[in-house]
């Protein structure tokens, strides 16, 4: 629903996702949110390998893994057979009444499957086809299977992430299946609002976080500078950064001069400000391991929760170092709609609190109504709508096309 009560931003679009694992089905739940209906065609008998990924090993043996859950609700699911011809027919079926498609196999896929853009495109000219890969349609590295560490790894993220002793790191999260999910639904919203319509998106991973990647990437590319890693430390300002206080860490961004004043008055390090070694900007930078020895002095005699409601609200940017848990819990989470709770989530046996998307319209939280749906549980109802009778739905069903 919109915001004001009225139609969603995607409302009356249908998109058929054919995605695996995360960064299509990522994409295809942003979608979902803003009001598309989201058709998840699924391999028969298997469906999604997310539904056997998570941490709970007994929803992962239901196929309602924890990973399928989390970008899976308010979509329906499809369980088709593409290498069997009716199986192709059904598929061709709903292209000709739907907006988007959107598919991850490895480049090539489709065509030999006879289902690519060049075949689709005839059965429905306006249609927007996204193809979310590793590398790209083509180039040298097209073929190869990718996964999200392999990407972190090749774009050269994992080279600046940690410090000198630890890097390279691994990003802690699925950044690069995230970051391609977020840029195809990106592509796909703008190929939406295309006149005509019809378009084929090539959606590259590696690509896709290197384009995130704007400040370290210009560094080198204008500025000349081999990026290294730099831990919790902010290479482009001082003091920023992470520092020790009586419990804890806590994170400081005093990245302008009146800033840096700020801080250095209320610890009572009004003294630092007239020292030589830390008069510009570019003095802080080079000698920053100096000046959080100088700032941890004060820091380590109060809990950063103290602290970082003191800097806050002298205008210094300051916040604690949660958990995952911890931020889930913050007033400010839980204050803005963000998490949405299924009560009757098919095949999980209890409720099930999920994220919505990161975006507010006009004050409301986009959702979807739907939880995340059991393997194939809306077939019947889809081959029926594309006019399938009764005996036909239980033929292909019986001969494993659905």
């Amino acid at each position: 629903m919109g915001t004001d009560g009225g139609p969603a931003p995607l409302a009356g679009e249908r998109v058929l996702d054919l995605t695996n694992v995360l960064a299509g089905p990522f994409a295809c739940h942003q979608l979902a949110h803003l009001g598309a209906e989201v058709i998840k065609v699924e391999a028969v008998g298997r469906g999604d390998l997310a539904r056997n990924l998570g941490a709970d090993p007994e929803l992962s043996a239901r196929g309602m893994g924890i990973s399928f859950l989390a970008q899976n609700a308010g979509k329906k699911s499809l369980t088709l057979n593409l290498k069997d011809a009716r199986g192709k027919a059904v598929l061709k079926r709903l292209v000709a009444g739907a907006d988007v498609l959107v598919e991850n196999f490895r480049p090539g896929v489709m065509d030999r499957l006879s289902l690519g853009y060049d075949v689709l495109k005839r059965d429905n000219p306006a249609l927007v086809y996204c193809a979310i890969s590793g590398f790209g349609q083509d180039g040298p590295w097209s073929g190869r299977p990718a996964y999200d560490q392999i990407v972190q790894g090749a774009s050269g993220v994992m080279s600046i992430t940690g410090d000198a002793d630890s890097a390279p790191l691994r990003v802690g999260y699925p950044l690069a299946d995230t970051v391609g999910g977020l840029t195809a639904a990106m592509a796909i919203c703008a190929a939406l609002n295309a006149t005509p319509r019809g378009t084929f998106i090539d959606v590259s991973m590696l690509e896709s976080v290197l384009a995130t990647m704007g400040w370290v990437v210009s560094n080198h590319l204008v500025g000349g500078v081999d990026p290294a890693p730099q831990g919790n430390e902010n290479p482009t300002s001082a003091p920023s950064g992470t520092f020790q206080c009586a419990d804890g860490p806590i994170n400081i961004a005093a990245n302008k001069d009146e800033q840096w004043a700020a801080l250095a008055r209320h610890l009572g390090r009004d003294d630092l400000l007239r020292a030589p070694a830390f008069a510009s900007r570019e003095d802080r930078k080079a000698n920053r391991l100096r000046l959080r020895a100088e700032l941890e002095t004060v820091l380590t005699t109060r809990p950063a929760a103290d602290w970082a409601e003191e800097l806050c609200a002298i205008g210094v940017p300051a916040g604690p170092v949660l958990s995952v848990s911890q931020a889930l819990a913050l007033p400010q989470i839980a204050g803005r709609d963000f998490l949405a709770r299924f009560e009757d989530a098919p095949g999980v046996g209890r409720p099930v609190d999920l994220v919505r998307i990161g975006a507010m319209l006009d004050g409301a939280r986009p959702a979807v109504a739907a939880p995340p749906p059991a393997l194939g549980q809306d077939t019947g109802d889809i081959l029926s709508e594309l006019g399938y009778s009764g005996a036909e739905i239980e033929m292909l069903r019986t001969e494993g096309v659905i």
